[in-house]
């Protein structure tokens, strides 16, 4: 007989169902649609000193991609709000999260039911939660810069719907796992659409541009903070199509990220990307959005 290997996961604090609990104990049936079909959605928010950030444009986008999955709300934006300072509390442990980087998971799926592809009707969706530590980029890749690769983007075109079925955005990143790197930037037909689990900003002549906000792009929630950023700095923004010829003639490339917040590629393909170093459009935005976390704290 077959012995399968288990993984031993951490006691993280989470919510499934109405039943807090944690990820070894909470358990999910084998005909939930997420787990036969990828059937649902999710989200990712940060979390600072205890205070989730920019959690309103999180929502929406979480009310976004439900409606486009045709999967009813199963919580108000107030429920989820507490649903997840509740996880952050329990995360954080009796010290607190004050000092702390967290991010807050919430997922939907369209509930349990007989395996059948047309998009079961009357069932009940299958809530999930949970909080966990943020892994933040190293000093040394703040001051240096990453190493990225590109590939043809070779995902479905629905992009901008944030959707468990994740296996585009797993063969994306194992390019650049692959090659020892942090990213993989993805181009479309000649055009730039993002990276694997990031955004993806070009710099030239000072301009920060970024591809359209389409069905081929997830909007990150970075999108509206950037450009606000941008405008305090008086750093000119523009949201159109961009070649991969711009894109290797950049002065500088970013990725934006719950995680990430903003981070300069300094290779791509092993080739520098502008003077090889994080350059000042970067600086300028990085320190931008420290102010923020700052001014909603």
């Amino acid at each position: 007989m077959i012995t399968w290997p288990t993984t031993e996961l951490p006691a993280l604090p989470c919510f499934l169902n109405g039943v807090f609990s944690d990820i070894s104990q909470a358990k999910v049936s084998v005909m939930d649609r997420g787990f036969i079909f990828g059937d649902g959605i999710y989200e990712v928010a940060p979390v600072y000193n205890g205070r989730l950030f920019r959690f309103d444009q999180h929502m929406d986008r979480l009310e976004r991609s439900l409606r486009e999955v045709r999967i009813e709300a199963p919580m108000t934006r107030d429920e989820w709000r507490e649903l997840a300072l509740t996880l952050v509390r329990q995360q954080a442990g009796p010290s607190g999260p004050e000092g702390k980087n967290q991010l807050v998971y919430l997922q939907i799926t369209r509930g349990v039911a007989m395996r059948d592809h047309v998009m079961t009707q009357g069932i009940a969706p299958t809530v999930f939660a949970m909080a966990n530590t943020m892994k933040m980029p190293t000093a040394q890749q703040r001051e240096l810069g990453v190493a990225c690769v590109s590939a043809n983007d070779f995902r479905w075109a629905k992009a901008h719907i944030k959707t468990t079925s994740l296996l585009g955005a797993v063969f994306a990143r194992q390019i650049s796992a692959d090659a020892d790197t942090v990213e993989t930037v993805m181009f479309r037909d000649g055009f730039l659409s993002e990276a694997a689990a990031s955004n993806v900003w070009v710099v030239k002549n000072g301009v920060l541009l970024g591809s359209p906000k389409d069905n081929l792009v997830l909007e990150g929630i970075r999108y509206g903070l950037i450009e606000q950023l941008c405008q305090k700095a008086g750093i000119a923004f523009e949201l159109r199509r961009i070649s991969r010829a711009e894109v290797l003639a950049a002065d500088e490339l970013l990725l934006t990220s719950a995680t990430k917040e903003v981070l300069s590629i300094a290779t791509l393909d092993g080739q520098p990307v502008g003077t090889g170093r994080p350059g000042p459009v970067y600086a300028r935005l990085y320190a931008g959005y420290q102010q923020a976390k700052q001014e909603q704290a």
